[in-house]
């Protein structure tokens, strides 16, 4: 077997190094991904510039530290005290992500894990001043939503310029000792209770005056009647009845005399 040639040795070796060179060199960043260059002989993080998306090539003794970006959530359960003392749990989910330009910032000022050190101390923190203004009872009822957002306000207040934005909160679940949990569902209860019998009457109070005005307008309508109907018109109207019965092929009316009031008496009709 022949010698290789005496400058293909340094070639290869040459050839080595670069593929090592490249391999160490050559950073792709996924979907959703930003990145951060740590400049090992410089400054340490570039706060200056974000990496998108894609392939990148960097020097070999520098380091690409990759993050994402896009919305993330994160769920956590909190024991918290209401106003007036009682220990509740909290399940929760926030939304959040951070500032793309500023991801070197976040990550120089707050580590890699932003979340345990900046996000998680801000949430308890907002959750415990908010839940700590209402009841048990409004906690498990009716105050949700603007619980949601206070907490909301109270975050993004806390977070002001640390390069990380909080988009949603969500009060999943208040979770209440039983005996109180059991007390307000009971106090709930009677108090829809007291509004559906409440409305019943109400109904059938509307139905009651319904009826009374009806009544009314009957008996006002046959005052009105009664008081139009003279002798001479029921006299009238009975001789026009009485020659309409004479005139018919089928009855036969035999009339003599007349009654007390001036009407003619019929004795007999087929």
């Amino acid at each position: 077997m022949d010698k290789l040639p005496k400058i293909a040795v340094p070639f290869i070796i040459t050839l080595v190094f670069l593929i090592i060179l490249i391999s160490k060199s050559a950073v792709t960043i996924g979907p959703g991904e930003g990145g951060v260059l740590f400049e090992r002989f410089g400054d340490g993080i570039n706060t200056e510039h974000t990496y998108g998306e894609g392939f990148h090539i960097v020097a070999p003794w520098n380091d690409m530290l990759v993050h994402r970006v896009r919305q993330q959530s994160v769920s956590d359960e909190m024991n918290v005290l209401s106003v007036n003392g009682l220990e509740v749990k909290v399940n929760g989910t926030i939304w959040y992500e951070p500032e793309f330009s500023n991801l070197g910032k976040l990550i120089k000022t707050k580590g890699a894990d932003y979340e345990r050190e900046l996000l998680d101390p801000a949430v308890n923190a907002a959750a415990r001043s908010v839940v700590g203004r209402y009841t048990p009872e409004q906690l498990y009822s009716s105050k949700r939503d603007v619980i949601e957002q206070e907490i909301l306000e109270e975050v993004t207040n806390l977070l002001d310029g640390q390069y990380l934005t909080v988009k949603k909160v969500l009060v999943e679940d208040v979770k209440l000792p039983p005996t109180i949990k059991d007390a307000i569902e009971r106090k709930l209860k009677q108090e829809q209770e007291s509004l559906e019998y409440e409305f019943r009457l109400v109904t059938a109070d509307k139905e009651a005056q319904k009826q009374r005005i009806e009544a009314q307008g009957k008996a006002d309508a046959n005052k009105i009647l009664s008081a139009s109907l003279t002798d001479k018109i029921l006299q009238d109207k009975g001789i026009e009845a009485t020659i309409k019965l004479s005139e018919s092929s089928n009855s036969k009316v035999i009339v003599i005399g007349s009654g007390d009031s001036g009407m003619p008496i019929i004795l007999g009709n087929q």
